[in-house]
């Protein structure tokens, strides 16, 4: 099982990471992944960046966890995670989620996970920052739903 994850402080080019992922694993026969982007509005306030802040140390070893989790439930061969934190632009990347398997549903669903997971788990504080709003933002009840999902399979 090979295994990427990282905190990011600075940006990055999902598609160069999709490409790097999909060079080394895309021969196992299915390689799935998500880009999660910051949008421009929020709650009919537009946002100009959204700031992630994280605890040196703590924050990573969330992030490790979630990989494990998702390694550990999941028959995938790979799986990557980039995960900024800091300030990121409306319209920039914020995360990328990669999973490689033999078959399509794994990886579908260990991208499906981490992504649950991320949201509402990962040792971040994130606030919204916009001409209008400055505020943190707290997982809802729809993530809560999204989460709950896993626990009954």
């Amino acid at each position: 099982m090979e295994m990427e994850v990282r905190l990011l402080p600075a940006g990055f080019d999902p598609a160069a990471v999709h490409g790097d992922f999909l060079a080394r694993f895309g021969t196992l026969g299915a390689v799935t992944a998500f880009t999660g982007v910051v949008r421009e509005a929020a709650k009919g306030a537009a946002v100009d960046y959204l700031y992630l802040d994280w605890y040196p140390g703590m924050t990573e070893t969330s992030i490790q966890a979630i990989a494990d989790a998702a390694a550990e439930r999941f028959d995938i061969r790979a799986l990557s995670i980039h995960h900024r934190c800091g300030e990121v632009r409306a319209g920039e990347p914020v995360v990328f989620v990669a999973a490689a398997s033999v078959h399509r549903r794994a990886a579908f669903e260990a991208v499906d996970y981490m992504m649950d997971r991320l949201k509402s788990e990962a040792a971040l504080w994130k606030r919204e920052v916009g001409p209008q709003t400055d505020r943190w933002v707290e997982p809802t009840t729809g993530d809560a739903d999204d989460l709950k999902r896993w626990s009954d399979k």
